[in-house]
């Protein structure tokens, strides 16, 4: 794509990199083919090649965003299909943060909108204003069908019948490997996911240890960022991101840490990106040390070689977008699901999302429950026992839609490798691991 950047704006490194992704792409069109927006919509402008016709249209100009670009850009899930579609290697990802940075700072949204979307970004990075805001939730649902909203009223059917209570194994301290100790990880123990499923972080702990694992839940971390990193808000992401890196960087200069493990798909898609993220800050060589240093618990587990097991049961796994997408890790979850017994099954266009996306299933209800309806019927279609993924938001999404258990993949590796059977799956019915 030829682009008209002047000089001047390319001084901006942001602008910079911008004007490298604009020009790798070739129009083809190959990535409106996998685009979950532009199959719902059928709309050209909901396309990636659309949307960087938009973005360049934006900040070639260098003018303020508008409604139409901010309505596009909006119903982007960031779920990062045309990335691995694409024959030119557009690094879409980065041009879309870009753009959205670009909209936080240019564009000012109807009143409604920056309340929503202040509260969510004020909310769910915080595990303890997280399940004060579920609690009260809970209380409005029994007039949730009243209210003009349709975003509000998705924020209220996101409320699930119950909260776990917190777990003491997310606070800072270390947990010491079982046998002799072959590596020491630090864990990433989420935000929502602390409030929403506290058994993940329990049984990605029981795992690590019985493989060897010193694990290390580090003070200070906090968030990552990712969540507003995606919404453009740059402040928010970029301190949050530095407190955890801070931590991490602390671990790693004192004993040391040969991995951070992240059991949060989308959370290991932006870690893993922190040495763009801080290109040219300070911060920037603890950055990358952290982001080199960054696997996703599969990547890790497939590394320390999992004990055969026997599952026992038929397993739909749903591979979510950051990890199949943004990470490219797509056969490690399968393969050791397969090694501990289970059977596993793939719904059809097991590439496209589910339509959860971080926040999206909060901010674009409509398009995210028609992604949904689709998925579960392809997962459904495949008659599991169980459905497993890697994310916790893709676990609430389709198991807001579906009436088969729902569990994360490390809960049945843990399962069958001689930890306790996920509390999803019910009282035990003569099926042991």
């Amino acid at each position: 794509m030829q682009t008209h950047f002047t000089e001047d704006q390319l001084r901006d490194p942001g602008i910079a990199r911008a004007n490298e992704i604009l020009r790798a792409c070739v129009h083809c069109g190959f990535c409106t083919a996998t685009c979950p927006t532009y199959q719902v919509l059928g709309d050209e402008l909901d396309s990636p090649r659309g949307r960087i016709y938009l973005i360049k249209d934006m900040l070639e100009n260098d003018r303020p965003a508008d409604e139409k670009t901010v309505r596009h850009i909006d119903r982007c899930l960031s779920c990062l299909a045309c990335m691995t579609t694409c024959p030119s290697g557009v690094h879409y990802m980065h041009l879309v943060d870009h753009a959205r940075a670009h909209i936080e700072r240019t564009y000012r949204r109807p009143l409604t909108d920056r309340a929503l979307r202040w509260m969510v970004a004020k909310t769910l990075p915080y595990p303890a204003r997280f399940r004060i805001a579920m609690r009260l939730a809970k209380l409005g649902r029994p007039v949730a069908a009243l209210l003009p909203d349709a975003r509000i009223k998705a924020m209220m059917a996101m409320v699930p019948a119950r909260l776990p209570k917190r777990s003491p194994n997310d606070r800072p301290q270390v947990f010491a490997a079982i046998g002799a100790r072959r590596m020491r990880v630090a864990l990433l123990t989420g935000c929502a996911q602390r409030v929403l499923d506290t058994d993940i972080n329990d049984a990605t702990i029981r795992l690590l240890r019985r493989l060897g694992c010193e694990v290390v839940i580090a003070r200070g971390m906090g968030c990552c960022g990712a969540l507003t990193h995606h919404m453009g808000r740059v402040g928010d992401s970029h301190a949050m991101a530095a407190r955890a890196i801070r931590a991490w960087s602390a671990e790693i200069a004192g004993e040391g840490l040969d991995a951070i493990v992240v059991n949060t798909s989308g959370c290991g898609t932006t870690i893993k990106d922190y040495g763009h993220m801080f290109a040219g800050d300070p911060l920037e060589a603890e950055a990358r040390a952290v982001a080199a240093r960054a696997l996703d618990i599969s990547e890790l587990v497939e590394r320390l070689g999992l004990p055969e097991g026997r599952g026992g049961l038929r397993v739909a796994y749903h591979a979510a977008c950051s990890l199949q997408h943004g990470q490219q890790v797509k056969a490690a979850p399968k393969a050791l699901l397969q090694r501990a017994g289970f059977e596993v099954v793939e719904p059809a266009d097991a590439h496209l999302c589910c339509g959860s996306a971080g926040t999206y299933n909060l901010l674009q209800p409509a398009i995210s429950a028609e992604l949904k309806a689709r998925k579960v019927r392809t997962l459904e279609a495949r008659d599991p026992q169980v459905i497993a993924t890697g994310n916790i938001g893709c676990m609430m999404q389709i198991g807001s839609g579906t009436g088969v258990p729902v569990v994360h993949t490390v809960e049945l590796l843990d399962w069958a490798t001689g930890g306790p059977r996920p509390r999803a799956l019910g009282a035990d019915q003569g099926v042991r691991p």
